[in-house]
Order: structure tokens, then C-alpha cells, then sequence
């Protein structure tokens, strides 16, 4: 997949910007505040979710501008096939809703990843093994995502019956029994779903990760874990999670949230080499496992469905030693397809592999090189 054309219109820090790429390498470089980053999370709001930064939509707003921001790409996946249209952006009149169009006409925003697969990595991510089971499990929804795109409509229904199902439970007069029932009915389904597609995906991905060397990219094992911290190794049933959430109806009414399900699990790694869990690694080798783990699902989500994913990888380089950096640079221009580098020195991006795409980034401003 690639973005042959991005174009943004009261983006943050970016008025108005117009660029145009080739597959490979994609590199910015500019100061710090320069507005780097901010291309990176534009893209990102092409793909269902809440981008990159999962920030409020209002916060996307240039200052100054008139309440509204507007995100237009075109995405090639096919050369035998015109560039697919997708935008998306909110008004002024309702800066809380997001719009979407693709080829122009209006759709939802989960209909994004049938025609985009992004994956990416942030400094903000460095911290992953050490943060909480829910940033893991965003995270592990966004892998999930790029291979499968209907995932993202299962998770938007299970949140919405969870609520439902916690609102009943925290009024016991108005808790009538068939209704919960029908709720938890709808959350064992689309919890069945969610969790089948995360056991596929992490399957697919330690497949891959087998393959793949313990060096120059620290090389993680992965597996799933409930709320406990004990190891899933027998995806939910419906049936199973049915009966599960009519048996703890009290334990949840008095915690005021449901205690077990699939929006409870967690992803645990462990350093391939050392047998050491991620989260008592060094920050050294946490990266290089998240580097590792991006790189990997990368070739799953190109071998399943047959075009590989946009990369937006922000300030990498810069925390790489240079024999790892040039071996980076090396893989992403072997496998083809495109990757967003930045970086605030140009000299980090030197004697990168063809095709590469430059952009100097500059107070919001853009030019070529």
C-alpha cells in the first residue's frame, strides 16, 4: 500500500499542505515542533480509531483557524487500478463528529481499514511493556486491526453492551433480567469475536517472529493472559461467556464495571534470548521489540492480504545505534511497500537505500528534500 498524495488543510500546525510520494522510504526531517510528528498522525486518522495520538478531535484544529481540519490521501494498492480516495476531518458546526469519505462518498470510519492497513510506532510507545493492560490491549486491537477490519465494528458493539449492561446493573430497579440478558448475549458474541481474532492474530505474528533472528532486533514472545495474569490457551465460547457474565451480575453491579471478559485480558512478552519478561528488560531492549514486533506484523498483514502496510515509525532512528539504523533501513526498503521515517537531523537519514522520498519540515511548511 501506498500514499502517492496527502494533502492537509488546518492540521495542527500545517494551514495547508500538498505531497506527493513513492513507494519506499518517506523521510522528514526538521526542528523539534516543526510539525513532523503531525504528518505522521494525519495519516494515521485514515485508519479506524482515534490516530496515533488518540487526542480530542477539536485538539486537531490549527489555531486560528475557522473550527474545522480537513485530510485527503490517495492510496495505491493495485497498479493495474485507479488510487483509491479517502478523507476524513470535522466542521466547525459539529467539531465532534468526524467526517469520512472514501472515493467521495460518506462512510463510516471502521470502513477505513478495508482499503488502508497503517501500523506504527511512537516514542510514546516506549513505555509499553511497563504501562497498563490497557494500553497493551489497544495496541495488540490495532495489530489486530490491520489484518482484520471488521474488528473494530465488534469492539465499538461490545463497548456499547458493556455500558448498557453496566447501567443496568447499577440501577437494580431497573434491571430487568430478559434485557440483561439479551445485553450479555451481545457481549458474549462480539466478545467470542474479538478474542478469536486476537488468538489469529498473535498466532499469525509468533509464526512470523519464529522466523525471524534474535539480532540486530531483540526478538519477543508473546501470549495472551487474562485479568489475572494467567495464560489463555482456549479462545472464549459464547456459550461459555454467556454464562460467565449472568454469574457475576452481583460481583459487577458492586465493583461498577464488568470484571472478566475479553476487555480484561492482557498481551504478555517475554525477550526471546533471555527468557526475561519485556517489562524488566532495558529500554534498549524494549524497543528493539517493539521495532521487532512492528517489522514482523508488517510481513503478516503483506502476506494476508497481499499488500504490505503503510509504516509510520516517528523518531526511531534517532534511538537506534547505527549498525541497527542501517539495518533498518535496509529491511524496510528490501520488503518494499511504504515507510514514514522522522527524524530532526538530516544526517540521520544519509546513505538510506532507493527509493526515498524527502521533505524538509519547517513552522508548518513543507519542501521537497
Amino acid at each position: 500500500m501506498t500514499l502517492t498524495r496527502l494533502s492537509l488543510t488546518d492540521f495542527r500546525n500545517h494551514a495547508g499542505a500538498d505531497m506527493a510520494a513513492a513507494s519506499g522510504i518517506v523521510a522528514l526531517h526538521g526542528d523539534n515542533g516543526a510539525g513532523k510528528t503531525n504528518i505522521l498522525e494525519a495519516i494515521s486518522l485514515l485508519a479506524p480509531g482515534r490516530g496515533l495520538r488518540r487526542a480530542p478531535l477539536a485538539d486537531m484544529v490549527r489555531d486560528g483557524a475557522g473550527g474545522g481540519f480537513a485530510i485527503f490521501a490517495e492510496v495505491q494498492s493495485d497498479p493495474a487500478l485507479p488510487p483509491v480516495a479517502l478523507g476524513t476531518g470535522i466542521e466547525a458546526a459539529q467539531p465532534r463528529r468526524r467526517i469520512v469519505r472514501i472515493n467521495g462518498a460518506a462512510a463510516a470510519a471502521t470502513a477505513l481499514g478495508d482499503w488502508l492497513s497503517l501500523l506504527w510506532l511512537t516514542p510514546a510507545m516506549d513505555r509499553l511493556f511497563v504501562e497498563t493492560a490497557g494500553n497493551r490491549r489497544r495496541f495488540l486491537d490495532r495489530l489486530v486491526l490491520a489484518l482484520e477490519p471488521r474488528h473494530a465494528q465488534h469492539g465499538n458493539r461490545y463497548e456499547a453492551a458493556m455500558r448498557a449492561r453496566g447501567k443496568l446493573l447499577a440501577d437494580p430497579a431497573a434491571a430487568d433480567a430478559q434485557w440483561l440478558t439479551s445485553l450479555e448475549a451481545q457481549l458474549a458474541d462480539h466478545g467470542a469475536a474479538i478474542d478469536a481474532a486476537r488468538q489469529r492474530t498473535l498466532a499469525a505474528l509468533s509464526a512470523e517472529l519464529a522466523e525471524q533472528p534474535d539480532a540486530p532486533f531483540a526478538r519477543p514472545l508473546l501470549t495472551l493472559v487474562d485479568g489475572d495474569g494467567a495464560a489463555r490457551t482456549e479462545p472464549y465460547a459464547p456459550d461459555a461467556l454467556r454464562a460467565l457474565f449472568a454469574a457475576r451480575r452481583r460481583i459487577d453491579a458492586a465493583a461498577g464495571r464488568a470484571t472478566a471478559g475479553p476487555h480484561r485480558d492482557d498481551l504478555s512478552a517475554l525477550h526471546a534470548a533471555t527468557g526475561r519478561a519485556a517489562a524488566r528488560c532495558s529500554t534498549g531492549e524494549q524497543k528493539a521489540m517493539l521495532l521487532s514486533l512492528v517489522l514482523a506484523h508488517g510481513d503478516c498483514v503483506a502476506r494476508a492480504r497481499g499488500a504490505r502496510p503503510v509504516l509510520l515509525l516517528d523518531e526511531v532512528a534517532a534511538h537506534l545505534d547505527p549498525s541497527r539504523r542501517g539495518a533498518l533501513y535496509e529491511r524496510l526498503a528490501g520488503q518494499g511497500g511504504q515507510a514514514w521515517l522522522t527524524g530532526t537531523e538530516e544526517g540521520l537519514f544519509a546513505n538510506m537505500p532507493g527509493p526515498v522520498t524527502r521533505f524538509r519540515i519547517a513552522g508548518g511548511r513543507i519542501a521537497a528534500g
